[in-house]
């Protein structure tokens, strides 16, 4: 009863903002410094993945190259990532 009395007098305008999508730095920066600085340990990641993937028994992972490409992209973003932080 409270809140229909509230909007009987009190008439809010209904603001209907532009909603922008917002993107997240990180993702922007993770991709940017895959593709120009951690090239080389994509190309052993992607070439383990391969050879891991031919084979149907084996006790092989990609554990260690997939750690060196991570380590590389975090690297990379960790230098320009405060610039977009509040």
């Amino acid at each position: 009863m409270a809140q229909q009395f509230f909007k009987a007098i009190f008439k809010f305008p209904s603001i209907k903002a532009e909603e922008e999508e917002l993107v997240d730095p990180q993702v922007t920066l993770r991709e940017k410094c895959s593709e120009a600085h951690c090239t080389k340990y994509l190309d052993k990641l992607q070439q383990c993945n391969d050879r891991v993937n031919s084979k149907q028994n084996t006790t092989e992972s990609c554990y260690e190259e997939l750690i060196d490409y991570a380590h590389c992209v975090d690297h990379c973003v960790a230098h320009d990532i405060h610039k977009y932080l509040k």
